[in-house]
């Protein structure tokens, strides 16, 4: 099942807090910076196709006026 843009912007923002947590572990950090990276490329990617239905909707409501 897909995650909900939100599901994911919560799941990153959790890793972000890993690097200021006390959890933080030097060795860790690499996996987690990679791990992070993938979940931004992500939501970023679920923006555009958010983006781009937003502009077809309004064309097709510009069309009907």
């Amino acid at each position: 099942m897909k995650k909900k843009l939100s599901e994911k912007i919560s799941e990153l923002e959790e890793k972000v807090d890993w690097f200021y947590g006390e959890d933080f572990r030097l060795d860790e950090a690499s996996a987690k910076y990679k791990e992070a990276t993938k979940m931004a490329k992500e939501i970023e990617q679920d923006l555009e196709e958010l983006k781009n239905e937003i502009k077809i909707i309004e064309e097709d409501f510009t069309k009907e006026s």
